[in-house]
């Protein structure tokens, strides 16, 4: 198997507590923002409304389409460019009394450049009520996915792991809505398949670990617990790094080369990819190896070091 590092000899879990409070900083940094803004910012899927596509003919710039939509009444709706030249998708929030802002939005631009032809081209509308049950769902579907994991890895391996790995799950997600939170995107359903991506990936990355700290608990018995881990994480490293810096690339290329429609989607991931690495090292493995030194602790009266 490629090698990318040889005979790495990092002491991870003596490092562990910085760890803890740069991970502690950015939660409740996550935490400030997120109630600087009165939550996260939900997108249309989720608070209802319509998303409109449109053609201009000759292409008109962004900027005069979102000068137009606010003159329709519609100011703060989401405006994407895509790649086709002269067309454009608009987010538009519900409003009370007007079922279909299609029409409206079509006429003010035309309105405003009468030169150019404007054409509908698509017209999705999500009502209140659905968005609110969509959330909701969409809520569900990461509180299931996590306790699931939780179980699996509590049958595999063993509670104090399970702990470490759905705390770490619940860090970079939480982290991930939070840095959203702070660029001010949307939380949409686009996103949330990047939230369960990347727990997906996280978890990955931790089963690895835990794999071979297992392995390693049973060769070198004899040895303190904080030792194994160390030696465990640094011969998973080589595959650690490649398996995050090609996943990195792929998220890299998407977020600037991918378009406007999957710009959150991508940004999302770069963050998960980056501290779901992180956390597989230092909050999974360094809150299993801190469960265990508390039990060693209550059971001896003295931790293994």
């Amino acid at each position: 198997m490629f090698q990318l590092l040889h005979g790495v000899n990092v002491d991870w879990m003596g490092r562990r507590h910085i760890a803890f409070i740069i991970s502690g900083a950015c939660v409740l940094i996550s935490l400030i923002s997120l109630m600087v803004h009165g939550g996260p910012r939900y997108g249309v899927d989720f608070t209802g409304g319509s998303l409109v596509e449109i053609q201009t003919t000759p292409p008109l710039h962004a900027d005069q389409v979102r000068a137009a939509v606010d003159h329709a009444g519609y100011s703060g709706s989401e405006i994407q460019e895509l790649s086709r030249p002269g067309q454009f998708l608009i987010r538009v929030e519900s409003k009370p009394g007007n079922q279909s802002p299609a029409s409206g939005i079509a006429h003010a631009v035309q309105t405003e450049h009468s030169s150019a032809r404007v054409e509908v081209l698509r017209v999705e509308t999500v009502g209140p009520r659905v968005g609110s049950e969509l959330r909701g769902a969409a809520i569900k579907a990461i509180l299931f996915a996590m306790g699931l994991i939780l179980i699996y890895v509590g049958i595999r391996y063993d509670w104090r792991y399970s702990l470490g790995a759905v705390v770490a799950l619940f860090h970079d997600v939480f982290i991930t809505v939070g840095a959203l939170s702070i660029t001010n995107k949307e939380i949409t359903l686009t996103v949330v398949a990047a939230l369960l991506t990347i727990a997906g990936f996280s978890i990955n990355d931790t089963i690895v670990i835990f794999d071979r700290i297992r392995e390693r608990s049973k060769t070198l018995r004899r040895e303190p617990p904080a030792k194994v881990m160390n030696i465990a994480v640094n011969e998973t490293l080589s595959r650690t790094i490649i398996t995050s810096f090609t996943v990195f690339l792929t998220v890299l290329s998407l977020y600037l080369l991918g378009g406007e429609v999957i710009h959150d989607f991508s940004f999302a991931m770069l963050v998960g990819v980056v501290f779901g690495t992180y956390s597989s090292v230092y909050v999974a493995s360094g809150l299993a190896l801190e469960i265990q030194l508390w039990l060693e602790r209550a059971g001896t009266g003295r931790p293994k070091r």
